[in-house]
């Protein structure tokens, strides 16, 4: 079983943090893990966030903690060092990318000077708002016509994924974490979806993450749309978004038989 989505976030880049993310993925029976971090933690991205800060609290957010506070050359050593031990299990690291359609030049010339053993993209914000934090209900939700935000989400995951710059799309359907749901049919975007990802030859994320970060009744996708990525044959991989040791395989072996029912 695989974790393909964990980040070294909330500590700090070095060794003894690593494996402690290491070690809870052999006792939770990984046979592999692919530890990621935000774009946000490296300075070298810095750029990409600036149209957030039109709001004070956004604002507020990018100059907290653990924002631009290492430089890409450090994780990638770290990891470069972590990848030669016998750990006894497979290490993957790579970035999750927040994909910003106006800044994807930048991102292309920034990525093109690194090698990485994945590149997941993800979207975070919709047109300059966040839509994840505890803000977000009065920046976005609570002030925007929900079917129009689902609208824009989904048309920044499919130019995403069209820009191919990724191997991984994370977290595909987290627009839902807050129970906001759009009056129309989903199932459409879906297929587009499915059809997008196997075209551009990227993998779609089974993420427990709002599961058990945000308790939303999901495990993992939204069974609708797992059936759609099933019914397309897209390639998968589980993950479940941990940001500290303990989290590492969260629900992983729950949603996995789900994930992968040939096998």
């Amino acid at each position: 079983m695989i974790d393909g989505h964990m980040h070294l976030e909330y500590g700090p880049l070095d060794k003894e943090y690593v494996l402690e993310f290491i070690e809870e993925a052999k006792r939770k029976g990984l046979s592999e893990i692919q530890i990621l971090d935000h774009t946000h933690r490296f300075v070298e991205f810095k750029p990409i966030y600036e149209n957030l800060r039109k709001y004070e609290v956004q604002d507020k957010w990018l100059d907290g903690k653990l924002k631009f506070c290492n430089s890409l050359d450090k994780f990638i050593s770290l990891m470069e060092e972590i990848k030669k031990m016998d750990t006894g299990i497979s290490v993957k690291y790579g970035l999750e990318v927040c994909y910003v359609p106006e800044y994807e030049k930048f991102l292309r010339e920034t990525l093109s000077k690194y090698s990485f053993d994945f590149l997941v993209g993800a979207i975070h914000s919709v047109d300059g708002v966040l839509y994840d934090m505890a803000f977000s209900k009065e920046l976005l939700w609570d002030k925007y016509d929900v079917n129009h935000i689902y609208k824009r989400y989904y048309d920044l995951v499919f130019d995403l994924v069209k820009s191919n710059l990724f191997t991984q799309l994370a977290h595909p359907d987290t627009i839902k974490l807050f129970n906001y749901y759009p009056t129309y049919d989903l199932k459409p975007t879906y297929h587009e979806l499915a059809e997008l990802l196997n075209e551009h030859h990227v993998k779609a994320e089974n993420n427990t993450g709002c599961y058990y970060r945000y308790d939303h009744k999901d495990m993992g996708l939204s069974d609708e749309l797992l059936d759609i990525l099933l019914e397309h044959k897209v390639e998968m991989i589980t993950a479940s978004d941990a940001h500290k040791p303990e989290h590492v395989g969260s629900y992983i072996k729950e949603v996995y038989s789900k994930t992968f029912p040939a096998q």
